[in-house]
């Protein structure tokens, strides 16, 4: 076969080769210039062919069988122990090499996954004189390409064996399978597998890992079945791979019925199989399956300890996730990436920076603060405890940022209103990083919407329209609520109104700002449509509604509303739904059904309901029922200056000035002041900020002959309004 073997070398060095170089070599004739253009490689292929000619050996002498034997022996073991630099030594030192010296130095450079000289080698051996081509070879080199992505040489492989009947051997037909799944061309890898003859636990495992892999559950679930039908047998890995494509369809039903089967098969006891067990029913949204799991095994490993920590805090039980990382590094076994990267979300829900920063010691240490993982978890636990600095640096000094890194800093400098870092990240993320994804413009928008930025907002906008991404339920709502926030209830409604999505998000969005903007009976109107498109409204949508009515002024229909919550849609309202219910009866005059709502309330009341309450007792001149109120927050919050203040207006309204005078003394003495208010607005790009009675601005005259000349035409002091609305002032 020296005559093919050029080309078999061209397709062995197509995928390392720039695509220009690649496109060229296509067209050219594997002659001499392939043979000029490989001499480097082909020197390295014929080295042993010069080596072993120097050898005077007689192969069919008994000694030298013998000898054969014990160096393929010796040599075998010292591949299995991992020893491949010596197994090469004594390999090259062979005088002569027959198929099973070939093949066990080739599978040991698959093992340790170098396909590349694994490849060389086959080449070397296509060209020795006399060595047969057997099933175990082919395999093995089928493997080596599935290793190194080398589709060329696979398929060219495969039609060797198509020619050579070797095929037919379940051995090459599983790894043809095998590395067609790998090098993502699924369909040729079902073809092959469908014309099998003889198929064994390996075909059957390829071919369900492969569909798994490549994102088809349900079709490995479908192969599993038939596979279980079959009578072959499953093995540990069979078990593991369905199970894995349980919880990657949320196949629940699925998954307990493989759990079963497990069981009965013995598999219980296999730590590989409770582990891939365990991630199921995680996934699945059964953590109380993990734990018990967990519980039965003996000796937990680091995927077993990994999967409980996660799981305890994808089910907010942060505290007794950290609490298994210290009992797991007790028990000796070390955390890898994933370990600490779940074990700093941990810390990060917990907003306890000691304990992060102490683990990021530890990653340190190891070495493992490259890990993308472990490097994004880092910055989301130091934004949750305020160190913005820290979360900068760390995104900075990572070698290797993916599209969650950039998300999740631009989410970062979002969610804390500094509203320029966020889109200097985004023009950093557009020229260096990835195409932008609807995290990160959905954060950038929330924070144009809550720092009422319209004209970046637009910018956005016009973005997310360039990618293609206004579809998207996540971008669609958010650009909802930028309009919205921003006082564009128009161009909201546009976007509402442009994009015919059937999503809950994008229609409690828009009710919301209809209701936040006193549009009541266009956000009552939207959620009764709510029904008749098939949806159904989640607890955000009603504390829209609820809004809506409390703005009105509609009592019972926010009551009929209130009570469709349990009785229609079996939702629980929380403190936001009671909150706007106490709104609407304040706003009602109805203060004592307000106050007896927050008393009778199935949770903890806190100042934020009280606080209602008492305002509306300034608004209604209630004194008595202020008094208590005030003095219920302050048991909360006894440094409350919006308490102290709101309560001595109450007394003022009242005249009775004795009181008034006792609570500024009462604040003096406790150091109780109330921080002015300050609004800002942007201007050709420029932040102007305004504080209550502040007159730095450059342009204050100008401003304040504004306001004067408003304020007469209003026939009131808007000035007075805007800088003298307390009795502190």
């Amino acid at each position: 076969m020296p005559s093919s073997s050029p080309l078999l070398l061209l397709l062995l060095l197509l995928p390392r080769l720039p695509p220009s170089a690649a496109s060229l070599l296509r067209l050219w004739r594997p002659q001499d210039a392939v043979l000029r253009s490989t001499k480097g490689v082909r020197g390295r292929v014929w080295e042993h062919n010069r080596c072993a000619s120097s050898f005077s050996v007689h192969p069919n002498t008994p000694h030298f069988v013998h000898n054969m034997v014990d160096l393929n022996s010796k040599l075998k073991q010292l591949v299995k122990r991992c020893q491949l630099h010596k197994a090469r030594h004594v390999f090259d030192k062979m005088p002569y090499r027959d198929e099973v010296s070939w093949t066990t130095i080739i599978a040991g450079y698959v093992n340790s996954s170098d396909p590349f000289e694994a490849l060389i080698l086959f080449l070397n051996l296509w060209i020795q004189p006399g060595l047969q081509k057997d099933q175990f070879m082919i395999s093995v080199a089928l493997k080596a390409c599935a290793l190194g992505m080398n589709i060329y040489f696979g398929e060219s492989l495969h039609g060797f064996s198509v020619k050579s009947s070797l095929v037919d051997s379940v051995f090459v037909s599983s790894s043809l399978v095998d590395m067609y799944m790998k090098v993502g061309k699924v369909e040729q890898g079902c073809r092959v597998f469908e014309e099998m003859e003889t198929r064994n636990v390996v075909s059957w495992t390829s071919i369900i890992a492969g569909l798994v892999h490549g994102g088809y559950s349900i079709e490995g679930l479908l192969y599993f079945s038939e596979m279980w039908r079959s009578k072959v047998g499953c093995d540990s890995y069979a078990f593991a791979i369905a199970l894995k494509a349980s919880a990657d369809s949320n196949s629940l039903d699925c998954g307990k019925a493989i759990h079963t089967q497990t069981i009965k098969q013995g598999f219980d006891e296999s730590l590989f199989v409770i582990n891939t067990l365990a991630s199921m029913y995680n996934k699945c949204g059964k953590p109380g399956y993990v734990t018990r799991l967990f519980k039965k095994m003996r000796m937990p490993d680091v995927v077993s300890w990994t999967t409980l920590i996660t799981t305890y805090v994808q089910t907010g039980e942060e505290e007794n996730a950290v609490d298994a990382f210290r009992r797991m590094r007790k028990s000796g076994v070390s955390a890898n990436q994933y370990t600490f990267a779940a074990v700093i979300s941990a810390c990060a829900n917990l907003a306890v920076k000691e304990w992060g920063q102490q683990i990021h010691g530890h990653v340190l240490r190891l070495g493992l603060v490259d890990a993308l993982s472990v490097s994004n978890s880092l910055i989301t636990l130091y934004s949750k405890c305020g160190m913005l600095t820290l979360a900068s640096m760390v995104f900075c000094s990572m070698a290797r940022k993916d599209i969650i890194s950039w998300s999740t800093i631009i989410a970062v400098y979002s969610q804390a209103g500094y509203a320029k870092e966020a889109f200097d990240y985004l023009s950093w993320m557009r020229r260096e990083g990835p195409k932008p994804n609807e995290f990160a413009l959905a954060s950038l928008l929330s924070v144009s919407g809550s720092m009422a930025l319209l004209e970046p907002g637009k910018q956005v906008h016009a973005h997310v329209l360039c990618i293609g991404l206004d579809h998207e339920a996540m971008v669609h709502s958010a650009l909802i609520s930028m309009y919205s926030k921003c006082g564009s209830l128009k161009e909201a409604s546009k976007v509402f109104d442009g994009t015919k999505t059937n999503d809950i998000i994008s229609w409690t969005a828009m009710i919301n700002g209809y209701a936040e903007h006193g549009s009541s009976q266009k956000a009552i109107h939207l959620f009764e449509k709510i029904p008749s498109i098939g949806l159904k409204p989640d607890y955000v949508t009603f504390i829209g509604v609820l809004t809506a009515c409390s703005h009105a002024g509609l009592v019972d229909q926010g009551f009929h509303y209130f009570m469709s919550m349990t009785d229609e849609y079996r939702i629980s309202p929380s403190k936001e739904h009671y909150g706007c219910m106490i709104d609407l009866l304040c706003r009602a005059g109805r203060l004592s059904e307000a106050e007896l709502m927050i008393r009778s309330m199935p949770f903890r009341s806190d100042d934020v309901v009280w606080s209602t309450l008492l305002r509306a007792c300034r608004v209604h001149g209630d004194v008595d029922r202020g008094r208590r109120t005030a003095e219920r927050i302050l048991s909360l919050d006894p440094n409350s200056a919006g308490t102290h203040i709101t309560l001595a207006n109450i007394y003022a309204a009242k005249g009775r000035w004795e009181e008034v005078a006792h609570i500024r003394k009462l604040m003096k003495s406790k150091g109780v002041i109330k921080e002015p208010g300050w609004s800002w607005i942007n201007v050709n790009d420029h932040l102007h900020s305004f504080v209550s009675a502040d007159q730095s601005h450059p342009q204050s005259e100008d401003i304040i002959t504004i306001l004067k000349l408003l304020s007469s035409r209003r026939g009131d002091s808007l000035l007075e309004t805007c800088s003298s609305e307390d009795v502190e002032d």
